[in-house]
């Protein structure tokens, strides 16, 4: 398709995890001057490939090229010889030091460590390519994306000029999506050449040249990106047609049932994560919660369904005939007592959602079934509601007698919203529910939502997509520095202003913030 030598070329590239093939046979090219999105379902290949490039695994079999010449590649280090740079989803820094320690951790400079010049070249880098680093401040200090941007500002001062980027915007704000997509065509016109992971396809189509697809570990083909669309990619990465619309049904018979008013909650270290939250969620509907990473989420979920201690302020949970009852600090236990059904899917899948050294079955089992509508509730038994769930949200597991722990991050993902929905809520609180997950296991889950919603339960879904909490949610909440900065309509509402809001109270932010 190219005539120009690629930057990278891999051929015939073969990895296998005991039984389980990751990559086979795959053949990927890669070219400087050019932005190349890597796309693929969980589970197809696509980090593993990567990962092989820039020294974390080594291929069971194949070879690979730079500028035409077979290399071998051991280890991040030697990566770095060849110009190869990943940065990853988690990002991999010391908080207690500052960026240019970080960004100069574990070289050897001749001459010694000169944290002067190094500062001065950090400065040249981000002059060339417009970052914003103040080499002196230390990572506890900084945001979400000026912690990413040191990642990346860290591999091009070891010369990286093949960088590769895990979901890059996965915890970015519109405005700071817009700063890392400005930054990354600067470096493309500088010839550097960009590898991006992301189930993001507007994304895909905004910023990336050509696209390339896997799928079940093997290279489907790639294509120049003006020159196809959504629908198409996500067809070459699932094999067949997947309905790209995300369901908002209108709601009906809508009526309050969780209020909560002066919310103040501190986190385990001390730290205000929610001053003086207050709003009301309602059944028969879905309200979105938006934020930046960190800025009191999951303190919300965990205050109301009773798993963190509430310093200040009232949850109430109202029932069909309008009466109240006060949950307020109550532990999960007596909220269930009180006859209120709510079920919780946390961010942290294994620390609170499940046991990761207990199989499918006996994950079931944790939880107290009762009986109603939800979409698994006619199964008798653990076992068939284990296989229920597996079915129904296509789990790649060798069995129901399989340990968690050995699921993939998505697999696990859909035990836990597949079980906590079999449940029969009233209120359901999501936090991160995608995440992890490829496109057509998201778009399941957005249906088992809607089918909550059109059931009368109280959704409240905390994401961290801004254009999917527009297209499924009806109102959203926006926090900002753990107080409430406004409730939008989901159907009207403009993605710009809720991201200027998650960064100043009432949204009066400028698009330089």
């Amino acid at each position: 398709m190219d005539n120009r030598t690629a930057a990278v070329s891999m051929r015939n590239i073969k990895k296998v995890f005991g039984t389980v093939q990751a990559n086979d046979g795959v053949n990927l090219d890669i070219y400087r001057g050019e932005i190349l999105s890597l796309l693929g379902e969980n589970g197809s290949g696509k980090t593993t490939l990567m990962n092989m490039l820039s020294g974390i695994y080594y291929p069971d079999e194949g070879q690979i090229y730079i500028d035409g010449n077979p290399v071998t590649i051991s280890s991040p280090y030697e990566a770095f010889t060849y110009g190869i740079g990943m940065i990853h989803q988690h990002f991999k820094l010391v908080d207690v030091f500052t960026a240019a320690e970080n960004i100069v951790l574990g070289l050897k400079e001749p001459g010694g460590l000169d944290l002067a010049k190094a500062s001065k070249k950090i400065r040249e880098i981000c002059d060339n390519y417009g970052f914003d680093v103040d080499p002196d401040q230390k990572v506890y200090n900084m945001s979400v994306s000026q912690k990413q941007t040191v990642e990346i500002v860290k591999v091009l001062y070891r010369g990286a000029d093949i960088l590769i980027l895990d979901e890059p915007t996965a915890v970015l704000t519109p405005q700071e999506v817009d700063k890392l997509f400005a930054v990354l065509r600067n470096m493309r016109e500088d010839g550097k050449a960009i590898v991006i992971i992301t189930h993001k396809l507007h994304e895909v189509e905004e910023l990336s040249d050509r696209v390339a697809v896997l799928r079940k570990g093997r290279f489907i083909g790639d294509m120049i990106t003006k020159e196809t669309n959504a629908q198409e990619m996500t067809n070459m990465m699932v094999g067949h047609e997947v309905k790209l619309n995300i369901e908002r049904p209108e709601p009906q018979n809508v009526k309050p049932r969780i209020r909560v008013d002066g919310l103040r909650v501190k986190s385990r270290d001390g730290i205000l994560k929610l001053d003086d939250v207050s709003f009301t969620a309602n059944a028969g509907e879905i309200l979105g919660v938006a934020g930046i990473s960190g800025c009191g989420q999951k303190e919300l979920l965990e205050s109301i369904a009773g798993l963190k201690r509430v310093m200040k302020g009232t949850i109430t949970y109202i029932n069909d005939d309008g009466t109240e009852e006060d949950i307020t600090g109550r532990n999960p236990v007596d909220i269930a007592a009180k006859g209120v059904a709510l079920s919780f899917v946390p961010e942290d899948r294994l620390g609170m959602g499940l046991v990761a050294n207990m199989d499918i079955t006996d994950n079931m089992m944790l939880r107290s079934f009762r009986k109603g509508r939800g979409v698994f509730t006619d199964q008798k038994t653990p076992k068939e509601l284990a296989q229920k769930v597996v079915d129904e949200l296509d789990v790649k597991t060798s069995g129901l007698s399989t340990p968690v722990s050995r699921l993939s991050g998505g697999n696990v993902q859909k035990i836990l919203v597949g079980r906590e929905i079999s449940s029969s809520p009233t209120v359901l609180l999501s936090a991160y529910v995608v995440r992890g997950l490829d496109i057509n296991s998201s778009y399941t889950i957005y249906d088992l939502i809607n089918q909550q919603k059109k059931n009368g339960v109280a959704v409240i879904y905390v994401g961290e997509d801004l254009d999917v909490l527009l297209e499924l949610c009806d109102r959203i909440l926006v926090l900002c520095g753990g107080k409430v900065s406004g409730i939008v309509d989901g159907p009207t509402a403009d993605k710009r202003q809720i991201g200027m809001m998650m960064t100043t109270l009432g949204g009066e932010a400028s698009d330089e913030q």
